[in-house]
């Protein structure tokens, strides 16, 4: 019993530890585009 606990103990440290390295390593910047849209106003 205690031999799983630890194995799903050391299964959740690793993919933490690989979530947090993806995070720092990986560009996750989001692509930035201009957007141009004409307004209309109904001014009376």
């Amino acid at each position: 019993m205690w031999r799983l606990i630890k194995a799903v103990l050391v299964l959740a440290i690793l993919g933490l530890a690989g979530l947090v390295g993806y995070a720092y390593l990986a560009d996750l910047a989001p692509d930035s585009t201009e957007v141009k849209v004409p307004v209309i106003l109904n001014v009376d």
